[in-house]
């Protein structure tokens, strides 16, 4: 259940709600407008009044409800109105009236309008326009002529909504921490639905927006590639000429002036501020100094494989940071994604979105790296065109959503642990897409039958406790490819293998086989080591065994 709060002003204000509620709606969505409660049970309906003009009621109504605020004449307050939309969820029961009517009665104490059992309390209705909400409309002066006392009025009927799920049976939505964006209005979805768009200018821009600061590394390339989708951008100007916000709107989306729309940065997201936005583009500047290229897909991957550390052994303003950056990345991705996966990871990224803030501040200079590697590869996303750096890349972000799904619920941030889940569930679709065929082409190329059982015995030695397992996966012939095309590089076999089970874990992996692969497929493309540093990293692999890991969570799939 979604309560939402809507302050109004203005002298017409209360007679502006009113018509509003008891019209036809901007969509003719409005069916059977009617009060279900009010302040004193027998306030007049529009709705119900069959023998008068609806108008003339709607009238009288406003009159009632304005009362109280018409005699404190100039000293009324500047807003005037608390309109208060109710809405249940699409898969809840349709409520009766008299069930509206209690919840109605019920929010308007816990926001302090009418606390049970005031008689001086402000004056208010509920209107029905709909099976699935209502519509609470109050005017913000006590019949006694004071303000209510309605401090963190939102707060309150957000808690008072939770408990009415529970009494109600309702579907229990998770509360949140006020850093969840801004939901699109209704009016929002209606004209997204009459402009024929499948989500509407508010999402739409965030998601553009979110895209273009993940991709640039200056200011300048953020307004370029957002000019180059077609956005506009309209700067806040300070009195010495710099810019201190900046306002976004869609081509087309304009209001009845002909005007366009603009939405601000922060309703479109707490991070989508010009200010934060200079935030995060400054730990993603181009590097002062040359160097060294590689692999971009290796690069993320690897950066990615050390989310989890951070998020179990680093302090929480550098583990933000480590979600930020994976959420940016998951931005990126469906644009350098095969069209046969790019639904799921945008519905990933949509998904994730929720996941990367909260109340906690951001170390973005700690994932510096992750950023950089995936504005490489969407600048270049050809390389491993045969799906292979998408799905080691994919392997382990599926790892560390997990890790971000245990990190949120043990700081009780329950709507980004929920979001967290939800990413899973798209990006385990879009991994199972992507890796099929690539573990089908590598596994027809498997050595020979003599070679398997060479690697079989280095594998039994070094991970004996998954080595029957990772025997019998169907990866396995994959992975004694890409083992067979690292040795042919020139690496040892033994000591790579040795290697890739030190990097992290296999405890959580669905499927230890699969991510033995990947890291192999990364380890093998490195230089290989000549004599000496093979002998010496196998001394050193005897010297130091791998040490134990800590007690990871297994929400991981794969």
């Amino acid at each position: 259940m979604i309560p939402k709060i809507i302050l109004g002003k203005g002298p017409q204000a209360t007679r502006r709600t009113i018509g509003y509620l008891f019209g036809k709606g901007r969509a003719n969505e409005h069916i059977d407008p009617h009060l279900v409660a009010s302040w004193n049970d027998f306030a007049p309906d529009p709705g119900r009044s069959p023998h008068r003009d609806p108008k003339e009621v709607e009238a009288q109504l406003a009159a009632q409800l304005d009362q109280p605020v018409r005699m404190l004449g100039d000293k009324a307050p500047k807003y005037t109105v608390w309109h208060c939309p109710v809405r249940a969820a699409p898969d809840d029961p349709i409520l009766t009236d008299a069930q509206w009517a209690d919840i109605a009665r019920r929010i308007v104490a816990a926001a302090g309008i009418a606390p049970e059992g005031d008689e001086e309390a402000c004056r208010w209705v509920a209107v029905r326009h709909a099976d699935d909400h209502i519509h609470i409309a109050a005017t913000l002066v006590r019949q006694d002529g004071r303000r209510p006392q309605r401090d963190y009025d939102q707060r309150a009927v957000q808690r008072e909504a939770r408990e009415i799920e529970v009494d109600y049976g309702l579907r229990r939505l998770k509360p949140g921490d006020g850093t969840a964006a801004k939901r699109p209005t209704s009016k929002e979805h209606f004209k997204a639905k009459r402009l024929g768009q499948d989500a509407t200018s508010r999402e739409i821009l965030r998601l553009r927006v979110r895209r273009a600061m993940a991709a640039a590394s200056t200011e300048a390339e953020f307004f370029a590639l957002l000019e180059a989708t077609g956005v506009t951008v309209r700067l806040k100007l300070g009195p010495s000429g710099d810019a201190l916000g900046c306002n976004f709107a869609l081509p087309g989306d304009t209001n009845d002036k002909g005007e366009p729309v603009f939405y601000s940065g922060s309703t479109l997201a707490g991070d989508l501020s010009l200010p934060k936005i200079r935030q995060r583009l400054a730990t993603t500047s181009p590097e002062p100094v040359a160097v060294r290229p590689g692999n971009p897909w290796h690069q993320a991957t690897a950066a990615t494989e050390r989310i989890p550390h951070h998020l179990t052994r680093s302090n929480d303003v550098v583990a933000q940071g480590q979600l930020a950056a994976l959420g940016a990345a998951f931005d990126l991705l469906p644009l350098t994604a095969p069209t046969t996966v790019r639904a799921e990871l945008e519905r990933a990224a949509v998904a994730f979105e929720r996941a990367t803030r909260s109340r906690i501040a951001a170390d973005h200079a700690s994932a510096c790296a992750l950023r950089r590697s995936v504005q490489a590869i969407w600048k270049d996303p050809a390389r491993h065109g045969d799906g292979a750096g998408l799905a080691m890349l994919l392997d382990v972000a599926l790892t560390a959503v997990a890790y971000a799904m245990h990190w949120h619920r043990t700081r009780q941030h329950a709507q980004q642990q929920a979001a967290a889940e939800q990413t899973l569930i798209h990006l385990q679709a879009a991994y199972t897409q992507i890796t099929e065929p690539v573990l089908a082409g590598l596994a027809s190329q498997a050595p020979s039958p003599q070679t398997q059982r060479r690697y079989a015995h280095h594998l039994r030695a070094a991970v004996p406790e998954h080595a029957e397992r990772i025997l019998n996966d169907p990866a396995w012939n994959a992975l004694a490819t890409v083992l067979a095309e690292a040795e042919a590089a020139g690496h040892n076999p033994t000591t790579i293998l040795d290697q890739a089970v030190s990097q992290r874990t296999l405890n959580d992996a669905h499927s230890p086989a699969r991510a033995l692969t990947w890291r192999i497929r990364r380890l093998g493309e490195r230089h290989a080591p000549g004599p000496r540093a093979q002998a010496a990293n196998a001394q050193h692999t005897a010297l130091n065994p791998m040490a134990p890991h800590p007690q990871e969570p297994q929400a991981r799939r794969r």
